[in-house]
């Protein structure tokens, strides 16, 4: 693959090392200068960031993955054990190829894991969650929308909410991030 077909979620062996395209950006070149494609690239193994940039027309090597739906069943400190539905099959995944997602899994959740030559190399959370908030100072309705607070999820994350949100409110949390997204809303039945 050439470098200025790059693509978030793509793999990619650089050197010995795994890495997942996060971002990948291509800037034209003017006059004698060539192009270049930035990219934010994330270690499988380390989870360390690196931000290198590449020649529109470099080769890298890009990596086949299978994608397999499991079940999350538990975690420790160290790793989540994640289960096929179909055979039964556990596998631990390393908790650092979650990074702060992990505070979001739910037992009995269902997620696609990512394998490379039987490794799990990475697991496709949901970019949006909803969690209910624990903790927080009493709603403060009359102040600015632009406020924010600290609150604490029913997960043991802390992120800032607006001064309007009250403990107890079901909240929408970007999991790449951990930033407050909204509020969640509800449908509400109507009964005869």
């Amino acid at each position: 693959m050439i470098a200025s077909e790059l693509k978030p979620g793509i793999f990619l062996r650089i050197e010995v090392e795994i890495y997942k395209v996060l971002e990948a950006e291509s800037k034209a070149g003017s006059a004698k200068l060539g192009g270049v494609v930035k990219t934010k690239l994330c270690n499988v193994a380390s989870g360390r960031m690196w931000e290198p940039h590449f020649r529109p027309q470099e080769r890298l090597e890009a990596l086949e993955v299978e994608r397999r739906v499991m079940e999350f069943l538990f975690g420790d400190e160290e790793t989540c054990t994640f289960m096929d539905p179909r055979t039964f099959e556990q596998i631990a995944v390393q908790r650092a190829i979650l990074g702060p997602a992990y505070a979001f899994l739910q037992s009995g959740m269902e997620l696609p894991v990512e394998f490379f030559e039987g490794r799990a190399l990475s697991v496709v959370l949901p970019d949006i969650v909803e969690a209910r908030v624990a903790d927080t100072t009493p709603a403060a309705h009359s102040q600015q929308d632009s406020a924010w607070k600290d609150a604490t999820l029913d997960n043991g994350f802390r992120i800032r909410v607006p001064l309007f949100i009250a403990s107890g409110e079901i909240v929408r949390v970007d999991v790449r991030d951990g930033h407050y997204v909204e509020r969640a809303r509800f449908e509400h039945k109507r009964t005869a």
